[in-house]
């Protein structure tokens, strides 16, 4: 089956795995599980990141007085526990998966090394990246483009509860208009809450496209790697 894009990195909010619920959600991490082995089935090589807010979010905690640097560490472990869970309900479905994490765990799972990374994608095996940046003040949607680059992703897909960017939040605005396509200049300049503006930077600067689409149409990644028209694609101004 023809596919737009070979190599993709995923990037999923720790939220998008809890359900209803604080923590991880079974049922919810079995069926993201199924897309992602859906689109190797078809050759495409995946890496993943993972946030951690479905069990701690670094800001929030260093909100209620704690320091930045020791509550995004604790952030960073939130990230771990989320692609361990990742990477059994993966094996689970009989695809091969490797968490490597940007702080050292031995005993856990691998340290992340750019070219173990590049080796395991190769070898078609999916790639769980762990930990962030492993440095405090960074997201995860930031680690997301880090990663992205290094192992030279063809594409950034950010899967989000809504599907695309709009002008304003469509929950509360019913009015709310989708973009189909935006230039990287226009999602900073215009405050767009879809990744931090250092991500989006750094994928403006290096022309990684990013496509923010809805991770909960049933078999929404397997369209967008086929090249399917679906959600909003980021990207450098029409010439």
């Amino acid at each position: 089956m023809a596919t737009r894009y070979r190599r993709i990195l995923l990037k999923l909010s720790g939220e998008a795995l809890q359900g209803a619920a604080f923590g991880i959600d079974p049922e919810v991490l079995t069926t993201i599980a199924g897309e992602i082995a859906a689109v190797t089935e078809i050759g495409v090589e995946v890496g993943v990141v993972i946030g951690g807010g479905n069990i701690l979010r670094g800001v929030s905690v260093a909100a209620g007085g704690m320091d930045r640097a020791g509550a995004d560490h604790m952030g960073m472990l939130a990230t771990v526990i989320n692609a361990l869970a990742m990477q059994d309900a993966l094996e689970r479905r009989g695809v091969a998966a490797r968490v490597l994490s940007a702080i050292p765990m031995q005993g856990i799972c691998e340290t992340y090394i750019q070219r173990r990374a590049v080796h395991h994608l190769a070898n078609k095996q999916v790639v769980l990246f762990a930990a962030g940046t492993g440095n405090p003040y960074f997201t995860t949607d930031t680690a997301a483009a880090l990663r992205a680059l290094e192992v030279h992703a063809e594409v950034l897909l950010k899967a989000t509860k809504v599907d695309g960017i709009y002008d304003k939040d469509p929950v509360k605005h019913p009015d709310a208009r989708r973009y189909e396509r935006l230039d990287y200049t226009d999602v900073l300049a215009k405050g767009l809450a879809v990744m931090d503006g250092a991500a989006i930077a750094l994928c403006r600067d290096y022309g990684l496209p990013v496509v923010v689409f809805d991770m909960l149409g049933r078999g929404n990644i397997g369209k967008v790697v086929r090249g399917e028209s679906l959600g909003t694609i980021v990207g450098p101004a029409p010439r």
